[in-house]
């Protein structure tokens, strides 16, 4: 069995990576692709009364079992399938039930930590960076957590000064630096996402020697047995 392509989404708080993946699973047949999402690592924070949940720093790698994504992402390249946490937004806590995750010829990680965190980093074979304005950004989180997570504006803004935008000018504005490819516009940008899509083809035929994509700079792919240990 060949080892899976492994394609890393990160980005800031509401920059489009959403949309990006959306847009790339669209256009693959869904049966090959795998998706873990960073965000359902957070650590369950039950243990912990709810003044203190909602004060947490959920922006710093320490607030995700980033160990628990790796080992996950260990077992699919070997063949394994995996029980993917479920995390409730609104609680802060994992849920009981865990979603079962089959191991697939595509794995995407996404994320916004997801290139700034080298135990992930170092395995991807497209490494992505979804840009977006910070205005823009800001404004599509204020949407999201009103109407996804029961959050107010007065809080969501609270949160984005104390702990969203110092987090991401420390963390994942620097993960750019990672990045294979840029995509300003997020699934907008129909160009850069057409040459993903190619540079993921390109590998599944395992034919990638001398058959680079601009922008798109593949590191050596990796074995079953290299990723695993």
């Amino acid at each position: 069995m060949e080892p899976p392509v492994i394609i890393g989404i990160a980005g800031g708080s509401g920059s489009g990576k959403t949309t990006v993946l959306r847009r790339i699973v669209g256009a693959l047949d869904s049966d090959r692709i795998a998706v873990l999402d960073h965000d359902a690592y957070y650590e369950d924070l039950s243990h912990l009364p709810p003044d203190e949940r909602s004060a947490f720093n959920f922006d710093h790698p320490d607030a995700l079992e980033t160990d628990l994504l790796r080992r996950h992402l260990d077992r699919l390249v070997q063949g394994q399938a995996i029980e993917k946490p479920v995390y409730d937004f609104t609680t802060h806590t994992r849920a009981d039930e865990t979603e079962t995750v089959e191991p697939c010829s595509v794995i995407i990680l996404e994320g916004i930590l997801i290139l700034a965190e080298p135990i992930l980093e170092e395995v991807m074979d497209i490494k992505i960076y979804v840009d977006a304005a910070d205005d823009i950004r800001l404004m599509r989180r204020i949407r999201r957590d009103i109407q996804e997570r029961d959050r107010s504006i007065e809080g969501v803004l609270h949160q984005y000064e104390r702990t969203v935008r110092p987090m991401h000018l420390e963390f994942v504005e620097p993960s750019k630096r990672n990045a294979d490819v840029i995509i300003p516009r997020g699934g907008h940008n129909h160009v850069a996402i057409e040459m993903v899509l190619a540079r993921i083809e390109t590998l599944l035929s395992g034919d990638d020697v001398g058959d680079d994509l601009p922008g798109v700079n593949p590191p050596p792919r990796l074995s079953q047995q290299s990723r695993a240990s």
